[in-house]
């Protein structure tokens, strides 16, 4: 049995809940959030902070998913509980459909509906949300977050920590620079460097992030 922790008590954290409650081996001890303690996440009971980490993992708890949708908190976070040696879950919907040709990382949620194609690369701590799509040989790099209703096609590279707001779509084999964020309704017909926003259809830059 993997008794498991999950960090994150919003609505990203109700959603992973579901989906970690689907595999038969998965325990849920409690969330760890700022929420207070005996707050309840879709049924989980909040019991305490992060600072409980070490604590846990001496007891017993072995596992941990990082259920946060911030992406640079998912990074940071990711690698504090696999440095103190906690295994660290995928939360794959059985309602999405996944390619046998699929590689994926570790801490990776998968939400109801997604569909992800032939020989894509789902990298550590990313988030295809509800409903997304993901075509043949797309790279998702760690910790990036494509949102609902997404629409990639093929040989399409998001990389890390990018975002990409509801409904964005992507033309084949477009690269979206690390750490930008794409707004919502967006339409990318060309490459975007890192660290920028960019909105509308098509998609264009509208400021530099620090």
């Amino acid at each position: 049995m993997k008794f498991t922790i999950v960090i994150g008590s919003g609505g990203h954290a109700k959603v992973v809940i579901d989906i970690l409650r689907e595999q038969p081996d998965c325990e849920l001890i409690g969330c760890l959030s700022p929420e207070p303690i005996g707050s309840v996440a879709n049924g989980v009971r909040v019991i305490g902070d992060d600072g409980l980490l070490p604590a846990l993992f001496r007891d017993g708890a072995g596992h941990a998913f990082v259920a946060l949708g911030d992406n640079r908190l998912r990074a940071k976070m990711l690698h504090h509980v696999s440095s103190l040696g906690f295994g660290v879950l995928n939360a794959i919907s059985r309602h999405a459909v996944l390619s046998p040709s699929v590689t994926v990382g570790a801490g990776v949620a998968i939400m109801p509906g997604a569909i992800i194609n032939a020989d894509a690369v789902i990298s550590d701590g990313v988030i295809v949300n509800t409903g997304a799509t993901v075509d043949h040989d797309c790279r998702l790099d760690a910790h990036c977050h494509i949102a609902p209703g997404v629409n990639l096609a093929g040989n399409v590279h998001v990389g890390s920590g990018a975002f990409l707001g509801t409904g964005v779509r992507v033309v084949p084999g477009v690269h979206i620079g690390e750490w930008s964020t794409v707004g919502a309704g967006a339409v990318v017909i060309s490459d975007l460097p890192d660290n920028v926003v960019a909105i509308g259809v098509p998609a264009r830059i509208t400021r530099q992030r620090a």
